[in-house]
């Protein structure tokens, strides 16, 4: 994997990506060393000037007041970064732990923050081993920032605090010695230059993405694997059906349904005569629900990008050698998106449930046996399957309250409004991995009711990722322990490998 260079633009959410959750390396350029020198030196004026000027030579927040003598300001940098990493909790995964430190060394090589070059690379050096720094749960508020997630992060760049090696936590001092790390002792503004960011919303919020565009891909797949199941109908997705609501995402949605049930012998058995005039809304109305949560992605990308050309700190370095002080650090418009993205991913997956229960009840499965089982009565088949997939939904509903509603007034209510978006993205996460299940379940129902349909075949498509399942997973019979073959659906929606063998097949 190429390094990813990290100059004065923005990075993409490629590059995000791939060092938080593939581990690639970073480099920082040349000429975002010219811009992080030149934002140090008008730093450095400033620190010699008589006047206070905030981050440089006061406290912080509602200490903004106090002027800070210079024999004290290195002192007040490690003050800093001791006191805000006041995270508690559960460990935060090493793919956000890595996407906030690299957001935060680009903020830093725009040349707006002020830090030094040696600090920077710093941050670069410790990306690029192995060395995780441990962050807590629990601790943001998203306004100014996610300070205490950030300044664990630079608590260890400053060799205190800990650190994961090879899974192992660690005393920061001793691994980064072991890793040939030097600690850096910070200078005037650089430790609220480290955690005056929203890198921790941000970084979660890309991750979210690459994930919900996959898993938005696997709910096409899986009702196509529904409806075909279900002896539906794939009139209702017509290109130009969709044209009379032209939303992208619902084209998208209904193409995608389209090039999967392509050439289905099970659908053509049935396409004249079968007495149903119309599906269940969970069928026929995949494309809208699906397609309206891909333009809310669509919606989301926006932002993400944007706050990927942003550099958020405060005060701010401008070119003209002004140090100002203002509110970019706010997480309202990150939190506000990942609520939203929280939003849909419950109704996908409500959806999907909705889809999976149809299979089971023979009053609406069209000829199927109950709850799909060998010998119903002695067999369950997938009764609890549907269960877990309700319980999930259950919990998908609660993460969808939004956490940007709400507000705890903070430094004494000099941070009288806080966005609450560290929360929004932790839910978000959660939410993800829920849809990823839920799926999964339907996709297990799905295939045992196509072997169910024999002589029948499903489409190439479909058929192909039924193989790929068939492969993990034994086909209809006898109960079986379900949880382990539930889990082994789970791995393939995670791993894309279904997805894969329709999308080849498909193009055949």
């Amino acid at each position: 994997m190429e390094a990813v260079q990290i100059g004065t633009g923005p990075l993409s959410r490629s590059d995000v990506v791939a060092v938080a959750r593939y581990g690639a390396r970073v480099e920082l350029s040349e000429e975002a060393g010219a811009a992080i020198d030149n934002a140090r030196a008008i730093i450095d004026d400033l620190a010699g000037a008589a006047e206070p000027v905030y981050g440089i030579s006061t406290g912080f927040g509602a200490l903004a007041t106090r002027h800070i003598p210079a024999d004290q300001r290195a002192h007040l940098q490690r003050s800093l970064i001791r006191s805000h990493a006041a995270g508690n909790g559960p460990r935060v995964e090493d793919e956000v732990v890595r996407a906030l430190m690299v957001l935060r060394l680009s903020t830093m090589a725009t040349g707006h923050c002020g830090v030094r070059r040696t600090t920077a690379q710093a941050y670069a050096a410790l990306l690029n081993s192995p060395l995780v720094p441990v962050i807590g749960e629990y601790g943001s508020l998203g306004c100014s920032g996610d300070l205490a997630p950030l300044a664990h992060c630079a608590l260890a760049v400053m060799g205190e605090g800990e650190v994961v090696d090879a899974g192992v936590v660690r005393p920061a001092a001793e691994a980064l010695a072991d890793h040939g790390l030097s600690p850096v002792e910070y200078a005037e503004k650089e430790g609220l230059a480290l955690i005056n960011g929203t890198d921790g919303m941000l970084g979660m919020l890309v991750l979210a993405l690459a994930d919900l565009e996959q898993l938005l891909d696997h709910a096409d797949l899986a009702a196509a694997m529904s409806v075909e199941g279900l002896l539906g109908t794939d009139r209702v997705f017509a290109a130009d059906l969709m044209a009379l609501r032209p939303h992208p995402g619902q084209a998208t949605s209904a193409a995608n349904l389209r090039r999967f049930l392509t050439g289905s012998p099970i659908l053509a058995s049935h396409r004249h005569g079968d007495g149903v005039v119309q599906d269940a809304y969970s069928l026929r109305c995949a494309p809208q629900v699906h397609g309206s949560v891909r333009d809310t992605v669509a919606y989301a990308i926006s932002v993400a990008e944007r706050e990927l050309a942003s550099a958020i700190d405060n005060p701010s370095v401008l070119a003209d050698g002004r140090v100002e002080s203002h509110g970019n650090f706010h997480g309202a418009p990150l939190a506000h998106v990942l609520d939203f993205l929280a939003i849909g991913v419950a109704d996908v997956a409500c959806m999907s449930e909705r889809r999976t229960d149809r299979f089971l009840d023979v009053s609406r499965n069209r000829g199927l046996p109950p709850f799909l089982a060998a010998d119903p009565g002695v067999d369950s088949g997938h009764m609890i399957a549907q269960y877990t997939q309700a319980s999930i939904c259950a919990e998908l509903k609660r993460l969808a309250v939004p956490a940007s509603v709400d507000t705890i007034p903070s430094s004494a209510l000099q941070e009288d409004h806080v966005s609450l978006g560290w929360h929004a993205a932790r839910k978000l996460r959660r939410s993800l991995d829920g849809l990823m299940r839920v799926l999964a379940i339907e996709i297990l129902t799905a295939a045992r009711a196509l072997d169910l349909r024999a002589p029948l075949q499903p489409a190439p498509a479909t058929g192909a990722a039924l193989a790929v399942l068939r492969r993990e997973v034994r086909g209809p019979g006898p109960d079986r322990h379900l949880a382990p073959e539930i889990e082994a659906a789970v791995r393939l929606v995670h791993s894309g490998h279904l997805l894969t063998a329709a999308n080849l097949e498909e193009v055949r």
